[in-house]
């Protein structure tokens, strides 16, 4: 029997899907990328996709610990063509656009029907988006100042270091 109230649920459960659906974005922009070359940025998307994967796992895992099962819904195919970096460095900041306003539409259904537990459960969700909307800016801002020939590719393995750099060490 849920423990949620059937707006929170609603909101839940669509923000699960949405999540589903940023990870096969994601995909898409590293397939893309890596097409081009950008292995920097296929890596970087890549992790991105895991993440979202991590987080629709997240979201399921609440829903089932206050007695929901999560319901899939089709995932629209994302999409996969772009003229250019930049379009793709856009779309990222779009994608992180959406997915804050989806977030912030489950944490308003919670505080309305004063789900405690659902409040506090994505308020982790809401300072994780500030980190990825201000990524997101800033992969745009980056891309949109590579001007100079090869700026694109210095950018790539800026990303590609970055991500090493940020690995967890194997002591």
């Amino acid at each position: 029997m849920s423990q949620i109230p059937a707006k929170v649920q609603s909101e839940l459960i669509r923000q699960f899907n949405q999540e589903l659906s940023a990870s096969h974005s994601y995909h898409a922009l590293a397939l893309w990328c890596d097409d081009r070359n950008y292995k920097g940025f296929a890596s970087y998307f890549a992790k991105q996709r895991g993440e979202e994967q991590a987080h629709a796992a997240k979201i399921s895992a609440h829903l089932i610990d206050r007695g929901v099962l999560p319901e899939l819904s089709p995932v629209p195919a994302p999409r996969q063509n772009f003229k250019s970096l930049l379009e793709v460095a856009q779309y990222t900041q779009e994608l992180e656009d959406n997915n804050t306003k989806g977030i912030v539409a489950v944490y308003e259904a919670a505080l309305a029907d004063k789900d405690y537990a659902a409040q506090v459960f994505m308020q982790w969700f809401i300072n994780e988006q500030v980190e990825e909307e201000a990524w997101s800016l800033e992969m745009v801002e980056r891309v949109q100042a590579a001007t100079c020939a090869g700026g694109f590719s210095d950018l790539d393995r800026h990303i590609e270091r970055y991500l090493a750099d940020e690995a967890p060490s194997e002591a």
